[in-house]
């Protein structure tokens, strides 16, 4: 593997470890050259559905674009990054076992409003409103109410 920080191809494994849900190896490697370490991880390649846009087009499942979506909407709450993970670990186990070769992406964002909405009321609605678009305050003040009728329960605020 190549060296992040001087790109010499020949790198070594120092440490190996089952990651913490075991479905990934932790490895601390150094590099021949530089000698500086850093930490890859592996994982089974696993076969995901293309993602179906609003506009038709057709796009890869991307892991880092949903973690990307969620960080944004829980920035500066009490979520952790390992919070974030799990979910879009969750995401993967259940697109990739629905089988299905292809999914709308309106699904993806309904399950990640869904998880949200059990970790933090704040991040879900900070997420549905870029999400659904809301036209004007009505629409937003209409999933607070909504929010607020159920309790506010698992709110973090």
């Amino acid at each position: 593997m190549k060296c992040p920080f001087c790109s010499f191809a020949d790198t070594k494994v120092i440490d190996s470890r089952l990651g913490k849900e075991g479905n990934n190896i932790r490895r601390r490697r150094e590099c021949a050259d530089c000698g500086r370490r850093f930490t890859t991880y592996e994982r089974v390649e696993e076969t995901l559905p293309l993602v179906i846009k609003k506009d038709g087009r057709r796009e890869p499942f991307d892991r880092q674009k949903i973690i990307g979506g969620i960080k944004r909407a829980c920035e500066k709450r009490p979520v952790s990054i390992a919070t974030i993970e799990k979910v879009v670990d969750g995401l993967e186990v259940f697109f990739q076992e629905c089988g299905d070769k292809e999914v709308d992406s309106s699904r993806i964002g309904e399950a990640v409003m869904k998880a949200l909405h059990e970790i933090d009321q704040v991040a879900y609605v900070r997420f549905a409103s870029v999400y659904r678009q809301f036209k004007d305050i009505t629409e937003f003040m209409s999933e607070l109410t909504e929010i607020l009728a159920q309790g506010g329960r698992n709110s973090h605020s």
